[in-house]
This record gives structure tokens, sequence and C-alpha cells, in this order.
């Protein structure tokens, strides 16, 4: 009986089921398509952008005790370690000779940042968290004042436009690190 119901057009409570997606697609075929031209043209843009050897590229992350940025102003989250660190491969921070501190410069300015080295990130990727920098007067952000954090946004000039969308580029912004002091 349930396999002739979940077989039948109707909903349970009567209502016919009709198919609906090709109407709705505004596609050229009418289907989903997976792999549109603009999309595979790109291609080999971004395939030369992961295989270039100059810099590296940032990427954003989130923890479970800082959604966004007003969980920060909660006392009961706000404290244990460091949450706002630059995360590196260790292979990249040997390299560089990172330690504690480092400085990363993005096209719209340099951060100084401590440095987190772990092999959870990739080679030639670094990753801070966004929603960080409570630097700002009036925003009544008294308990993440105390421990503020850089605001990565201050390394993007917003002059850097993702070619396809025309949005700014928010992750996978190349950056340059290099050691503190």
């Amino acid at each position: 009986m349930l396999v002739e119901k979940l077989r039948s057009p109707c909903l349970p409570d009567s209502t016919t089921v009709r198919p609906w997606i090709p109407e709705a697609l505004r596609t050229p075929s009418g289907t989903i398509e997976l792999d549109p031209e603009p999309i595979l043209a790109d291609v080999p843009r971004l395939h030369a952008a992961l295989t270039s050897e100059s810099g590296f590229l940032l990427i954003g992350r989130r923890h479970l005790r800082s959604n966004n940025s007003w969980m920060h102003n909660l006392p009961a989250l706000s404290g244990g370690t460091n949450r706002c660190t630059l995360q590196i491969h260790p292979n990249d921070a040997a390299r560089l000779g990172l330690d504690e501190m480092a400085i990363v410069t993005g096209p719209g300015g340099k951060l100084e940042v401590p440095v987190e080295i772990t092999d959870a990130i990739r080679p030639g990727v670094v990753s801070l968290p966004h929603g960080w920098g409570h630097t700002e007067p009036g925003t009544r952000m008294r308990v993440a004042a105390q421990h503020p954090g850089v605001n990565v946004n201050n390394l993007n000039d917003g002059t850097l436009l993702d070619p396809l969308s025309g949005t700014a580029v928010l992750n996978a912004l190349p950056v340059e690190v290099a050691p503190a002091g």
C-alpha cells in the first residue's frame, strides 16, 4: 500500500503533482545546466590563478563560538584561545620563517596577526576569520573590544571583481605574508 501511494501522482491531500522544472528553468536547454559555457570558458583563468607561484590566497573561516561577530560580545563565549589567527600550512610557515606574528598585505592594506600553524590548510592558502576588528568607537561591543582581532576587510580595496558575476572578491584574495618584526 505504501509503495503504491509513493508512486501515485497525488500528494496525501489529493493534490496532483505535475512537472514544473522545465517551465521554471530559464536555460536554453530547459534543464539544469551544470556546465554552462561562461563557466567552462573561465576554467583556464582559474587554473592559472591556482597554479601561480606568487603570494598566497586568503580565504575566510567561521568558528562555532563566533557566529559572524555578534557572539564576540557574549562573555560566556568570548574566553579561551584566540580565534582570530592566520592559519598557514607548516611548510609555508617554515619557508617564510613565521613563528608567532605575521604581516599580511593585500590590495587594501596590511594587518599584523597571530600565526596558527596547521596542516588543516593547504599550502599556498592562508585563512583569517571574518567578523573581527572590534576597534570602532560607538559600537557597544565592550566585551568584544577586549579581544578585538583584526578586520580582514581592511586587506581588500574593493577593486578586485569576479569576472562572471561582477561582485567583489571576498574569498581567494591574493595576499603576501611575511614575518612581523
